[in-house]
């Protein structure tokens, strides 16, 4: 293996990179750029990141001028490289629609005749659908502001992503269908995961990154709980593996209890336990979690 580091393509801008910097750090890789605006920061001693557009990721990693990197599963769609998915990232959550104007009177994509004019920056995701489909169409290739196509004639539908469907309507477009939904994810080149160093890397880092995910959805709590009621307690809170049970000094009658539990669970949780007598109950964030 190279004693270069491992290059890690992240996108350059946009809320996805925000996401993805954020959980690097967290992972214990922060970026440690050597002037203001540089497109390479080093993560730690075995990875180097480079900075690029988010549908260029793909092309780098099945070039080899990256090892692996975090774009949406829409840019790894419509580049049709050959790239390995590694980690569902959960962020940047999209859907790629086929929207038409809101006086239009398809209901369904089905119902679209032959010849239809389709704007879209994904231009083989779209044909691969139409063609699914069995509708040939007229393909209007665009970089941006796909929405206002339908209303120049340029196009009588496009496919386009969004996220809550507002931009649509605020251009007067509805959905039709949905073509794909779309997260950010981990992504590697083939040939590096095959070499043994460098995939056994890119596993410990993937490891390292679904841990904070895994936590962000938990939390670490803690109570004193009366020792007669441990099976109650149990059922409570059974953490990952069950409660984690600790004598208290003096406390004949107390034991604390320790347990992961559901983020989205907490409040119906300290109410259970509060009606099981329990006191002293802390919550707290967690920062990485491997079961």
């Amino acid at each position: 293996m190279s004693d270069r580091p491992i290059r890690v393509a992240l996108p350059n801008k946009g809320r996805l990179s925000e996401r993805a910097l954020e959980l690097f750090e967290l992972a214990g890789l922060r970026p440690a750029f050597v002037a203001e605006r540089a497109l390479v920061a080093s993560l730690g001693e075995r990875f180097q990141a480079i900075f690029v557009r988010t549908q260029d990721i793909p092309e780098y990693l099945a070039d080899g001028a990256a090892e692996i990197g975090v774009t949406g599963a829409d840019r790894v769609a419509e580049s049709g490289r050959d790239v390995r998915e590694i980690l569902d990232l959960g962020f940047g959550a999209c859907r790629l629609v086929v929207a038409a104007r809101e006086e239009s009177e398809v209901v369904e994509t089905k119902h679209l005749p032959p010849g239809t004019r389709v704007a879209t920056s994904f231009p083989r995701i779209a044909a691969q659908y139409f063609e699914g489909l069995g509708i040939p169409i007229e393909i209007t290739p665009v970089s941006g502001a796909t929405e206002i196509a339908p209303h120049l004639g340029v196009a009588d539908v496009i496919v386009d992503l969004t996220s809550t469907g507002s931009t649509l309507r605020v251009h007067s477009l509805r959905e039709v269908s949905t073509v794909l939904e779309s997260t950010a994810r981990l992504i590697a080149n083939p040939a590096a995961l095959d070499d043994p160093e460098i995939g056994r890397e890119v596993q410990n880092l993937a490891t390292a990154l679904e841990s904070v995910l895994r936590a962000k959805a938990k939390r670490y709590l803690m109570a004193n709980v009366p020792r007669d009621r441990l099976e109650e307690v149990r059922k409570v809170i059974p953490g990952l593996s069950g409660p984690t049970i600790v004598e208290v000094l003096d406390g004949d009658s107390w034991v604390a209890a320790h347990a992961v539990v559901d983020a989205d669970l907490v409040y119906e949780t300290i109410s259970q336990l509060k009606g099981l007598g329990a006191q002293g109950i802390l919550v707290t964030r967690i920062e990485r979690l491997t079961p």
